[in-house]
C-alpha cells in the first residue's frame, strides 16, 4: 500500500502544513507545481528532502489559481489546459532532477481533480499532456472517473486513490468541502477507515451506507489540521494490520 500526501503547498513567506514531518511518514509526495501553490524555492526544498527520505516525487498539477488554492473550477480551453499541465510537469522535473530523482507520477489537484471525474474534455486535455510528456508516468485518481478511463484508453498506468480524511458520497465521490462533515479530523477513526480500505472492507459513506474502495494509494491531506498525527496513526495502523508500505511508483 502506498501512502501519499499533498506537499509543498506554501508560497513565499506563507507556510502550509509540515512538509518535513510528513516526508518522514508517507511513501509518495504530491508536490505542488506553482499553479495552485508553491514556488521555486519550496519546490526545490521539498524535492531535495523527498530524495533524502526515499519518498517518490509526483507532480500535483492544478488550475492556475493561487488565490483560490486551486479549489475553484476554471472553464479553461482544453489546449490551454494541456499546456498548463506540461508547464507544471517541466517545472517540477527540473527540481526533481537537481535533487537526484525525477517526477514519477501525476496527480491532479483540487478542483481539477474533481472536475475530471466527469468532465470529458478537461480529462482528455490532462491525459494529452501526460502522454506528450512521458507516457511511462502512472496517473493517480478517483476510481470510476473519466480521468482514469481516458488515461487507461491512452495506455497510461492508472492508480486508484482513496482519501483518509475525506467523507464519501454513496457513489464513491468526495463530499464537497462546502458541506459539513466533508473533512474528517479524528486520527483514530481515520486510521480505522484506512485499515478497512486497505483490506477491501467497506467503510461508511456520508449517508451511513457501506462503500468499498480497494485503493492502491491512500492520501492524507497535508493541509488538514493535525495532518502529521493523522498520517502517523494511519501508517502505524496499516503496518500493524499487515500492510507493507511502499511507493507505487518507485
Amino acid at each position: 500500500m502506498d501512502l501519499n500526501s499533498d506537499l509543498g503547498e506554501g508560497f513565499g513567506q506563507w507556510t502550509l502544513g509540515d512538509d518535513d514531518a510528513l516526508l518522514e511518514i508517507v511513501t509518495s509526495a504530491n508536490v505542488a507545481c506553482g499553479f495552485h501553490a508553491s514556488d521555486p524555492s519550496i519546490m526545490r526544498r521539498v524535492c531535495a528532502r523527498a530524495v533524502e527520505t526515499g519518498v517518490a516525487i509526483g507532480a500535483q498539477v492544478g488550475y492556475r489559481d493561487l488565490p483560490g488554492f486551486g479549489r475553484r473550477f476554471i472553464d479553461v480551453e482544453p489546449p490551454a489546459l494541456t499546456a498548463d499541465v506540461l508547464y507544471q510537469l517541466g517545472a517540477l522535473e527540473a527540481f526533481a532532477r537537481v535533487a537526484g530523482s525525477r517526477v514519477r507520477y501525476v496527480k491532479p489537484h483540487g478542483a481539477l481533480y474533481n472536475t475530471i471525474v466527469h468532465h470529458e474534455e478537461q480529462a482528455a486535455a490532462v491525459v494529452e499532456a501526460v502522454v506528450a510528456y512521458d507516457r511511462g508516468l502512472p496517473v493517480l485518481g478517483l476510481p470510476g472517473s473519466v480521468w482514469l478511463r481516458r488515461a487507461q484508453e491512452a495506455g497510461l498506468t492508472t492508480v486508484h486513490e482513496a482519501f483518509a480524511d475525506r467523507a464519501y458520497t454513496p457513489e464513491g465521490t468526495l463530499v464537497s468541502r462546502r458541506l459539513p462533515g466533508a473533512v474528517l479530523h479524528d486520527p483514530a477513526e481515520i486510521a480505522r477507515r484506512c485499515v478497512a480500505m486497505a483490506a477491501g472492507e467497506p467503510i461508511r459513506d456520508v449517508e451511513g451506507g457501506e462503500l468499498t474502495l480497494r485503493p492502491d494509494s491512500i492520501c492524507v491531506h497535508g493541509d488538514t489540521p493535525g495532518a502529521v498525527e493523522i498520517a502517523r496513526q494511519v501508517r502505524e495502523a496499516l503496518t500493524t494490520g499487515g500492510a507493507e508500505l511502499a511507493p507505487f511508483a518507485p
